[in-house]
């Protein structure tokens, strides 16, 4: 599946539009997480069990959005964007949209 943020992908024809695709989870902190991240909140430093949720959230987004494009027949997913949203305090969803296309 080729993925791309912009509206064309480049050599190639889109010669079917499916139309939008998108994946989302959502992501609760841990206790430890927090823990850890107060202590490097005041000595300074990369927060990285945020880091790594944040990662983690982004992947099964996109392998959500990528499944769902597949079963629509597409090849490709073009203008892909993400957007984040606290659902309630301490958790957060993680979107990613696009469109779906087959390209040759």
């Amino acid at each position: 599946m080729i993925i791309t943020n912009i509206e064309s992908v480049p050599n190639k024809k889109i010669v079917e539009h499916f139309g939008i695709v998108s994946g989302s989870t959502v992501r609760a902190k841990h206790v430890g997480t927090d823990i850890l991240a107060g202590v490097k909140n005041f000595f300074g430093g990369e927060l990285g069990g945020y880091t790594d949720l944040l990662n983690e959230a982004r992947q099964e987004s996109v392998e959500r959005m990528t499944k769902q494009a597949s079963w629509k027949g597409a090849n490709a997913i073009i203008n892909v964007r993400f957007a984040t949203s606290s659902i309630t305090q301490g958790a957060s969803e993680i979107y990613v949209y696009g469109t779906a296309v087959r390209v040759e």
